[in-house]
């Protein structure tokens, strides 16, 4: 549509959020990828696609059927209906969820306190619906921070205050002055959103000292921590991982966000939720916060596709409910491709003694994501000329802070490329950062 046609609304006449940039980052980096599909992208957080079968689709399927029958018993017909009818709100896979938390996790938790949900997305939505109760409660968030969560806060209208990341992953005494800022202010603090393992964008983790630490502040502070972890498998190392901030949680102080789009299928589009919180509620009833995500989730999606569960289920089954043993190739694809891009940074940009350097970059332990740190701003309109001119995509940090100050860095991603791809990609990016560096320069 162009200005001269006639219009029925404008973006003011709407919700506000709308026209924040949180929500038009992600639109923007699709369409950049669409308008050069001929560039090689380092931006998608994509999984590895070399792996997908769709026969294992239908295989997952009847395994979860044959799950229905021949371990729960139910009949052929009820088997049936349960996946091809309107479901649970709360999930059918709920069960087989709380027993792959346990197998990888060490969490242990009641199947009646797991949401799925349409992805890890729309559990955060349910997250932060239920806890803005009015206009002075406030989120405290992790930057740099994953634009979807700063989205999903602009939509229930809920602030988003910002909290140092640094190279421990969170700033504990920057989270400690956030909090009693914001009550300084006459607001409340509900919780802190924060990805403990190799964060998107930062790639960063939080050593086991430090989340012990960050849980004992969350008890201080009265703070939930909302513990997203699409990553936390997918260490490049073979030492053990360290425990979720929920395998650590004693006083209920955390609510887990989970997704098998990284671990099994993103186009099954099914995360999920545990909120063991107990809430009071009508007539002395004491209840999980689940059951009123629950609630939140019927106005909004009704159920997960039951169909998506199922294969998600079957595959959870097929492994013994273990994403650690059905994750192998996957976890060596990325490990080898993160290597691989930190290898070819350090040839492209080799330290120089006699001078700081130009060109830094993150090494994370495992995960998606190298930080890209450049001695100018990056922004859209850089990007738009890389994927342009130079036939190379990645994503600006700007978009992942909630403010208008220059950011001089940029994320790469591992995932969804080759080594080959990953070198043709560096070759051209550095011929990007030197045309630039010289046209500054001059």
């Amino acid at each position: 549509m162009t200005a001269a046609e006639p219009v029925d609304l404008t973006v003011a006449d709407l919700h506000p959020a709308l026209g924040d940039p949180a929500l038009t980052s992600m639109n923007f980096l699709n369409e950049v990828s669409e308008r050069y599909p001929a560039a090689v992208s380092l931006a998608a957080g994509r999984p590895y696609e070399e792996y997908f079968d769709l026969a294992a689709v239908h295989r997952h399927l009847d395994t979860f059927h044959r799950h229905l029958v021949d371990d729960l018993g139910h009949s052929p017909e009820q088997a049936r209906r349960l996946l091809l009818q309107y479901g649970r709100t709360k999930g059918i896979v709920h069960h087989l969820i709380a027993r792959n938390l346990a197998v990888d996790e060490g969490i242990t938790v009641d199947p009646e306190d797991v949401v799925v949900t349409v992805g890890c997305q729309e559990a955060m939505f349910l997250v932060l619906r239920a806890l803005r109760a009015g206009p002075t409660d406030v989120l405290l968030a992790v930057a740099p921070t994953y634009v979807g969560l700063t989205g999903a806060a602009r939509l229930v209208d809920l602030p988003v205050w910002p909290v140092a990341g640094g190279s421990s992953g969170v700033d504990l005494a920057d989270l400690a002055a956030q909090a009693r800022r914001v009550r300084a202010a006459g607001l409340r603090p509900r919780a802190c959103y924060l990805m403990p393992d190799f964060a998107n964008p930062s790639g960063a983790s939080i050593d086991t000292a430090h989340r012990r630490r960050l849980l004992d502040l969350a008890a201080e502070e009265d703070l939930l921590l909302l513990e997203d972890n699409p990553y936390g498998l997918f260490h490049s190392d073979d030492g053990p991982r360290p425990p979720t901030l929920k395998a650590l949680d004693t006083r209920r102080r955390v609510v887990y966000l989970g997704s098998f789009a990284k671990t099994v299928l993103p186009g099954a589009r099914v995360g999920y939720v545990v909120a063991d919180q107990r809430v009071a509620g009508p007539g002395g009833r004491v209840g999980p916060l689940a059951d009123q995500l629950a609630m939140i989730k019927s106005m909004v999606t009704v159920n997960t596709s039951p169909i998506a569960q199922a294969v998600i289920g079957g595959r959870l089954l097929e492994h013994g409910c273990s994403l650690v043993a059905g994750n192998t190739r996957e976890r060596a694809a990325y490990t080898r491709n993160l290597r691989h891009l930190v290898a070819g940074l350090t040839r492209r940009f080799p330290a120089v003694p006699e001078r700081p350097a130009a060109v830094r970059w993150t090494v994370p332990a495992g995960g998606f994501f190298v930080v890209v740190t450049v001695p100018f701003p990056v922004d859209d309109a850089l990007l738009d000329r890389s994927a342009r001119d130079y036939g190379v995509l990645w994503t600006p940090m700007a978009h992942f802070y909630d403010d208008t100050a220059p950011v001089r860095a940029l994320r790469l991603s591992v995932s969804a490329v080759t080594p080959e791809q990953i070198d043709v990609g560096l070759d051209r990016l550095a011929e990007l950062i030197t045309d630039e560096l010289a046209r500054r320069a001059g």
